[in-house]
């Protein structure tokens, strides 16, 4: 086999990354470049476009040029990116605004009024999920209605990977995983959802064309490629949203794997062979990267980002979690009876509450800052283990779950994990950092023909580490109590956290 070489770009809320693989998936060069989040108004998230583009083009030269590599060689290109947002252009493909974000906050209304106009009975027949403020469908109603204007100058709507798309290929085109949280996809049905868009009065013209993630969308432009130093027929795939990429990235593309990621958020990816739904909206379904695939999709929004708060306010020294990690396990399972809830910024996935809160319930005289550590990392797990047994119960059964990201590279977080969900734990053999783009490069080899299928791209690329984390089954009977006990938490106090909030502070 000849030597190629593919290139993911991973473009995150906080930077871009571009990594650049051989067809075995080796890495042999990579370049991040971190650009500003903007917030005018209280709860607003925005970015510029053009910060992406140039932000993409300098990590791709510096990439390129660390790798040393014959440019020649370079077949193609996939993209993982942030989900969720929303880009306006105007006819000529200018931004008419910074772009929104997934994480904006100002959307609540506009949720409300998007499930009037189109009623979360025909949202579920096709998007798969209820109306829900983050989705992107809610973004494009705020647009309309506080900024109508722009709203009327808008002759395209992208998604945030979708919009470096356009600048390095001039296409305007989307895939399937990134366009399943628009809440405008037949998700069924990989196509965009015409009653949908008939209520909502958006033209299909307005939207890019969707593609499968392996699917060539276009080329690089001539003159990118001749800036670049690559050969005018490098293809440009779909790539896939950011945990879908991820998920190709550390092999979990089909059912019976999961993928547990723990960032600055926690996620759950779950694989399945059918459009399965969960009927009480605790996950999302969204398409998979390969056709006949689909994936449940929940997420913690402070899983790592409540232990890093811990660290900040209790172990400022302690920045690579050290003492942290010695102390959790000097405590003992259950942390002494005490209960942590890590809704620091609300909660996505099972609850889609804004206004939770995080609690140490059950604190006491005889508690210390080991239980308190320990019981973190307990609620941080419990909480993903929300998702999961919401996956469960809609009907898919993993058989083990890869766990990465930062809180993967803690030995007593991967038991913990396999503890509690009562699963094993395994850990790809790889840079887990760097997976969302290694899936995207996956998806670009597997578009220009290095394999035949994604399943057999990962079979080939990724291997497991030798270690795996089985659960101790008298811990995991343990746990199963304090789960239902931290399960009954959030119903008791969501009323409680919306009362406290409302108290006017000075």
């Amino acid at each position: 086999m000849s030597e190629h070489y593919y290139l993911g770009l991973d473009l995150g809320t906080g930077s871009i990354k571009t990594v650049i693989f051989d067809q075995d998936g080796k890495e042999v060069g990579i370049a991040s470049e971190e650009y500003p989040v903007y917030s005018p108004n209280n709860g607003w998230s925005e970015q510029e476009t053009k910060d992406w583009y140039n932000a993409a083009m300098r990590t791709m030269k510096k990439a390129l040029d660390e790798s040393g590599i014959d440019r020649s060689k370079v077949k193609g290109l996939g993209f993982s990116g942030q989900m969720m947002g929303l880009v306006n252009l105007d006819e000529d493909g200018n931004a008419l605004r910074r772009a929104i974000l997934w994480n904006d906050a100002r959307t609540t209304q506009a949720c409300e009024e998007v499930r009037e106009i189109v009623g979360d009975d025909v949202f579920m027949k096709y998007a798969l999920n209820p109306a829900r403020p983050g989705l992107t469908a809610a973004k494009i109603q705020w647009v309309k209605s506080n900024q109508p204007e722009i709203y009327e100058k808008t002759k395209h709507m992208l998604l945030p990977k979708d919009y470096l798309r356009y600048r390095l290929t001039g296409d305007y085109a989307t895939e399937v995983t990134d366009a399943s949280a628009t809440q405008l996809l037949d998700v069924p049905n990989r196509k965009w959802a015409k009653e949908i868009l008939d209520l909502m009065e958006i033209d299909e013209e307005v939207l890019p064309k969707v593609y499968e993630s392996a699917e060539i969308t276009g080329y690089l432009k001539p003159e990118i490629a001749e800036e670049l130093g690559l050969p005018n027929d490098v293809a440009v795939v779909g790539g896939a949203a950011d945990n879908a990429a991820a998920a190709v990235g550390v092999g979990v593309v089909s059912p019976g794997r999961a993928l547990t990621t723990i960032g600055t958020s926690g996620t759950v990816v779950a694989v399945s062979n059918e459009p399965l739904v969960d009927e009480k909206q605790r996950v999302y379904t969204l398409c998979m990267t390969s056709p006949d695939t689909w994936h449940f999709m929940g997420s913690v929004n402070s899983a790592g980002n409540s232990l890093k708060w811990f660290r900040n306010n209790f172990y400022p020294e302690d920045l690579e979690y050290e003492q942290i990690n010695e102390d959790a396990v000097a405590s003992g399972p259950g942390a002494h009876n005490l209960i942590y809830m890590p809704y620091l910024t609300g909660e996505q996935s099972p609850h889609f509450d804004l206004n939770a809160r995080a609690s140490f319930v059950g604190l006491s005289w005889n508690h210390d800052i080991k239980d308190m550590t320990r019981a973190v990392m307990e609620g941080i797990t419990y909480a993903l283990r929300d998702i999961l047994t919401a996956v469960r119960e809609s009907g898919e059964e993993p058989d083990a779950v890869r766990m990465c990201g930062g809180g993967s590279k803690s030995e007593f977080w991967r038991q913990l994990m396999a503890d509690i969900y009562g699963l094993p734990v395994l850990l790809p053999d790889m840079n887990s950092e760097n997976a969302g783009a290694l899936g995207a490069a996956i998806l670009a080899m597997v578009g220009t023909g290095e394999y035949d299928s994604v399943e057999e791209a990962c079979d080939h690329i990724i291997k497991m580490r030798e270690e795996e984390y089985k659960p101790d089954e008298k811990l995991h009977e343990k746990y199963n109590e304090f789960y239902e006990a931290f399960d009954r938490l959030y119903p008791n106090m969501k009323e409680n956290f919306k009362e406290i909030l409302n108290i006017e502070t000075e």
